[in-house]
């Protein structure tokens, strides 16, 4: 006859077994995407009806993610023309303790991304200098404390999140094919704000122990005057300008996402 210790040990290795053979259940996803216009998706073309001016697109990175995984809930609060103090304000409040993935794009409007294109399209070299280092001098002056308060309240409502930062491209390739339009000093003045934006908000990001994802490595050969541009020039209507087009969102974006996402 089998020993008690003999039964017992065979009853617990079935029952180990058991339990191995039944598939844990997967962790609920509830995603919120945060941000600015290159989080909305603004230069795809196309938005829902219902997020007006934010102009939110199916097209954008965050629609893109929560179509291809199985999401509990998505709240996609992104909006174009986006400041810090409107992620404050109009945003944030969509996350909460059961958020499992939160996204962000924000600081560039901040620093005087849309000035910056202005000045330089219309004005001289010099003039579009002086105001991208003007620019740049809010981005490592006054923009690490703006986003050390949005981080710090995004991980104080969503506690238990992945936080993803992503960053902005270089606009433009130089010197590249185009032969019109702004100077190759304007040009490479540009691609420095981005250089000065993507120093700043990586600091910030690895501050609060959030996922950065530089961009500009992922444009590269798809910027203004290469020879396949994932982004917009000057464009109608305007708003729609240097903004990443759908082949940035899909093919630029969206896999920066997923490769720390799954």
């Amino acid at each position: 006859m089998r020993s008690v210790k003999t039964l017992l040990t065979a009853a617990l290795a079935a029952a180990a077994a058991l339990f191995t053979a039944i598939p844990a259940q997967a962790q609920a996803v509830n995603y919120v995407a945060l941000g600015d216009s290159y989080s909305s998706g603004t230069g795809t073309g196309s938005y829902y009806g219902d997020s007006g001016s934010c102009k939110r697109s199916p097209y954008a990175y965050p629609a893109l993610w929560a179509a291809s995984h199985a999401v509990s809930s998505f709240a996609f609060v992104a909006c174009s023309g986006a400041r810090t103090g409107d992620v404050l304000n109009n945003q944030i409040g969509a996350l909460n303790a059961s958020t499992t993935l939160a996204t962000i794009s924000i600081g560039g409007n901040d620093a005087g991304f849309t000035d910056v294109i202005t000045t330089c399209t219309f004005g001289s070299d010099s003039t579009c200098i002086n105001r991208v280092n003007q620019a740049k001098a809010y981005a490592t002056g006054t923009l690490p404390g703006l986003l050390d308060n949005v981080y710090g309240q995004i991980r104080a409502r969503a506690p238990y999140a992945q936080v993803v930062v992503l960053g902005y491209p270089r606009l433009y390739k130089v010197p590249g094919s185009c032969s019109v339009g702004l100077s190759d000093t304007k040009r490479s003045a540009i691609n420095s704000a981005a250089d000065t934006l993507a120093s700043v908000i990586s600091g910030r990001a690895a501050a609060r122990s959030f996922t950065y994802r530089d961009l500009r490595t992922a444009f590269t050969g798809h910027e203004i005057c290469s020879a396949d541009w994932w982004l917009n020039s000057l464009s109608w209507p305007v708003e729609e300008s240097y903004h990443p087009n759908r082949n940035g969102q899909r093919l630029g974006y969206l896999p920066e996402l997923t490769a720390v996402t799954g």
